[in-house]
C-alpha cells in the first residue's frame, strides 16, 4: 500500500510538515510494510513557502520589515527563475509587535523588499501568496519598497500605511525596479471583492485588522484617492478586478502597477508542488487542515487536494481537528471519510496541545480506515 499525506496545516498546533510527520509515525506504527510519502501543501496563505520546500524548492533567507517596520526574519522559495514569496511571513498579522493591531498605519514594504530581492537575484517569475495581511494600504508600501513614490502636497514621500494615503497627491512610477516591469507576477487569491466600497478592502477585512467604522471609512477613502492617483501616474485601474480588494488591497496594487494575475490559490500550490507528479503509484491520499467546515468548501486546501486525487481514481481520506461538515457534504467534497482529533479529545485546548501525539493515533487507524 502506498499512501500520499498532503495536508493543510493545522492553524495554531502544527505547521502541514508536522502534521504530515505525525501521521507517518501513525501509520508506521500500524502498518510498516507500507510505503508513506510527505507532500505538505497550502492554500497560498502562510505555508505556501514552506510547502514549496518540502517540494523540493530551495529556501532563501532574507532580512526586511515587518507590518509596522520592526525588523523582521523570513525567507521565500526559490527554483530556476521562480521565487515564491509569502505575504504573511512578511508583513502578516501575526507579525504584528505584542499582536496589537495597527489598522491605519501597518503596511506592505517588508513584503516589496521581499520581492526586490528575489527580482535582484534573478527571479522573473514571482508568485505571491496572500493572506494574513496586517494592512490596509493597496499594496502601496510594497510599491514603495520596488521604487515607486507616493508625495503629499508639499512634495515631502508618504510614510508606510493605508491612512497616510488619505494625503496622496502625486504617484511616481518612473524609479520602479527594471526587472518588476519584465517579470510576471502571479497572486494567490481567493477572493473577489473589489478594491473600494461596501464589498472592499476596508469596509470587510478591515475590522478583522482592528479597524473601527470611523477607520473603515478613512481607509475606503484613502485608497480611492490612492486609487486614482496610481491611474493618472500610468498604472492600470484595477480597481473592479475581483479580488483587488484581497490582502487590504495589496493584489490591487500588485495588479495595477506589476501587471499581477489572481488565481486560486490551491492550484497554484499544487502546481508549485508538482502534485500530479506526486500522486503517481499512490492507493490513498490523507489530506487535511486544522478545521473542515464550510470555508473548507470554498477553495481550501483540501478539496483541491481531493479534487486532484478524484480524478486520479484515488480514494482519499479527511484529518482535521475538528469536522463540522455533514456526511453527504464529506462524501461530495470527495472524502471517503474524515476523522477528526475532537473524537479522541474533545476538549479544544487539549487537543491543539497535543495534536501530534493524537495525529500520531489518528495514523495508526488510517489503515484499518482505509481497508474496511
Amino acid at each position: 500500500m502506498r499512501v500520499l499525506l498532503a495536508p493543510d496545516k493545522f492553524k495554531g498546533s502544527l505547521s502541514a510538515v508536522g502534521v504530515a510527520d505525525a501521521l507517518a509515525r501513525g501509520i508506521a506504527e500500524a502498518r510498516p510494510e507500507w510505503t508513506v510519502r510527505r507532500a505538505p501543501i497550502a492554500d497560498g496563505g502562510d505555508g505556501t513557502v514552506d510547502a514549496a520546500v518540502a517540494a523540493g524548492w530551495t529556501r532563501v533567507r532574507v532580512e526586511t520589515t515587518g507590518p509596522t517596520g520592526a525588523p523582521v526574519s523570513t525567507s521565500y522559495a526559490r527554483r530556476g527563475e521562480t521565487a515564491v514569496v509569502e505575504l504573511a511571513s512578511a508583513v502578516g498579522l501575526e507579525l504584528l509587535p505584542d499582536g496589537v493591531p495597527d489598522a491605519l498605519g501597518a503596511g506592505t514594504f517588508g513584503l516589496g523588499a521581499v520581492i526586490r530581492h528575489a527580482l535582484d537575484d534573478g527571479a522573473r517569475s514571482i508568485v505571491v501568496g496572500l493572506g494574513g495581511s496586517a494592512s490596509t494600504d493597496a499594496g502601496a508600501g510594497m510599491l514603495q519598497a520596488l521604487g515607486v513614490t507616493i508625495f503629499d502636497a508639499d512634495g515631502a514621500p508618504l510614510p508606510s500605511g493605508g491612512a497616510a494615503l488619505a494625503r496622496a497627491a502625486r504617484v511616481d512610477l518612473a524609479g520602479l525596479h527594471p526587472a518588476a516591469a519584465q517579470a510576471r507576477f502571479t497572486l494567490a487569491c481567493d477572493v473577489d471583492n473589489p478594491l473600494l466600497g461596501p464589498d472592499g478592502a476596508a469596509a470587510i477585512y478591515g475590522p478583522q485588522k482592528g479597524a473601527t467604522s470611523g477607520d473603515v471609512a478613512l481607509l475606503d477613502a484613502a485608497l480611492r484617492v490612492f486609487a486614482d492617483l496610481l491611474t493618472v501616474a500610468g498604472g492600470h485601474d484595477a480597481r473592479d478586478v475581483p479580488g483587488a480588494g484581497a490582502a487590504g488591497g495589496t493584489a490591487f496594487g500588485a495588479m495595477a502597477v506589476l501587471g499581477a494575475q489572481a488565481r486560486p490559490g490551491v492550484d497554484i500550490v499544487l502546481e508549485l508542488v508538482d502534485f500530479a507528479a506526486q500522486l503517481d503509484g499512490a492507493d490513498l491520499v490523507v489530506t487535511g487542515e486544522g478545521s473542515l467546515d464550510e470555508q473548507t468548501l470554498h477553495g481550501k486546501a483540501p478539496v483541491g487536494v481531493a479534487a486532484a486525487a478524484r480524478a486520479a481514481g484515488i480514494p482519499v481520506i479527511a484529518v482535521s481537528g475538528r469536522n463540522l461538515l455533514g456526511a453527504d457534504q464529506i462524501r461530495a467534497a470527495g472524502f471517503q471519510r474524515a476523522l477528526a482529533l475532537a473524537e479522541l479529545e474533545p476538549d479544544p485546548a487539549r487537543s491543539m496541545a497535543n495534536a501530534a501525539d493524537l495525529l500520531q493515533r489518528i495514523g495508526r487507524s488510517i489503515p484499518s480506515d482505509a481497508i474496511s
